[in-house]
């Protein structure tokens, strides 16, 4: 899909079905905290948050841990700005080190898998001790990646295009506080 522009952006939200409401999504987030806390509040963890879409919902989520963590970050990507998923690209590697770590990759969405296998496959190839997985957002469909699952999951989805709470549309909508379903 080429770029739109800001007022394209705003007739797209408009026409867009609202899935979870502000209130429903402050929830997933406790809910998320209390799952989180239970396994890894004695570990002295590592969160790793994938640029650009778990930003929002990595700072939402980790406000909510009340246990000593370090932060870091990682950046792969198979949209490059579009709707349909392509190769994997690596714009920046985990960092700092996770050798000899236990990590907790946040990520926004498990749609089919592939980017966030990647992600933890390489976590793992760097040294990691013990590598967990949180979304905020599971799409609910049978395309999933064989055999692949995520620790943590804070909402259930349709199989629908959706935006907000850190995933976009087009690179806008990030920002919503609600998730929405973008229009067939």
């Amino acid at each position: 899909m080429s770029a739109i522009t800001a007022e394209q952006a705003l007739t797209v939200l408009r026409q867009a079905e609202l899935l979870c409401t502000p209130a429903q999504i402050a929830a997933a987030y406790d809910q998320l905290a209390t799952a989180i806390t239970a396994e890894l509040e004695h570990r002295d963890p590592l969160a790793l948050i994938v640029m650009n879409g778990a930003f929002i919902p990595a700072a939402q989520l980790l406000s909510r841990l009340k246990f000593p963590l370090r932060v870091g970050y990682l950046h792969a990507t198979r949209y490059r700005s579009g709707t349909r998923g392509g190769d994997l690209d690596w714009i920046a590697l985990p960092c700092p080190d996770v050798a000899d770590r236990v990590v907790l990759v946040i990520d926004d969405i498990f749609d089919e898998g592939d980017t966030l296998k990647a992600i933890l496959a390489e976590v793992r190839r760097q040294g990691a001790a013990a590598v967990y997985s949180a979304v905020l957002v599971n799409k609910r469909h049978d395309r999933k990646v064989a055999g692949f699952s995520v620790d943590f999951v804070g909402l259930e989805v349709p199989d629908r295009y959706v935006f907000g709470c850190g995933m976009d549309y087009c690179e806008y909508w990030r920002n919503l506080p609600a998730i929405y379903a973008a229009a067939d």
